[in-house]
């Protein structure tokens, strides 16, 4: 007796068994997810609920210079993104104006970023990766004052609050297409 003849009915027998379990899983409709997790309550919903809009709504009271951040950066953010910002293993933040038309461009703050408000949701909502949310609205103006600084679109002792921070003209500002205008709701 051959070999391919005991093996045939072995792997005949496998697949008629897979087919039918196919058939009878999916019978009873798609599978379904593997029910990790436990939904999210109305308290956590509201924790996460902190978007900034261009116009600087949302954004929490508090304040900061670049001065301030730099303190803060050399101990939170300069083992990622570099002493000046100018990239580490992580991306630059500073540098790379007037790029954005070469073959090359560098997508930094300050080159590519169309609002300074955007900095500030971006470092409170994901900075650093490894403590999010951990971050006073102090230390993130005074954060988002450095990097603004070392883009040469504040001065050292300029303080940020959630008055002016909004008003700064971010050098691609106009770089973006705009589908509604800035005050209005956007559509869905």
């Amino acid at each position: 007796m051959s070999m391919s003849r005991v093996l045939l009915p072995a792997v005949l027998a496998v697949a008629i068994v897979l087919a039918a379990l196919a058939v009878f899983t999916f019978a009873k409709g798609a599978p379904q997810g593997p029910n990790l997790g436990q939904p999210a309550t109305p308290d956590e919903i509201a924790g996460w609920d902190i978007s900034i809009v261009p116009d600087g709504g949302g954004l929490p009271q508090g304040s900061g210079t670049a001065r301030m951040g730099a303190k803060i950066y050399a101990e939170k953010c300069a083992s990622c993104h570099g002493n000046n910002a100018q990239g580490l293993t992580a991306e630059p933040l500073a540098g790379g104006v007037g790029t954005l038309a070469e073959e090359y461009p560098e997508q930094t703050v300050g080159s590519y970023w169309p609002y300074a408000t955007t900095l500030f949701d971006y470092i409170r909502r994901a900075m650093p990766p490894q403590a999010p949310l951990s971050l006073t609205a102090d230390e993130i103006y005074a954060l988002s004052a450095f990097i603004l600084h070392l883009n040469g679109l504040i001065g050292p002792d300029d303080e940020l609050n959630t008055a002016n921070l909004p008003k700064i003209e971010m050098p691609n500002r106009d770089g973006f297409v705009q589908i509604y205008k800035e005050g209005e709701e956007s559509e869905p």
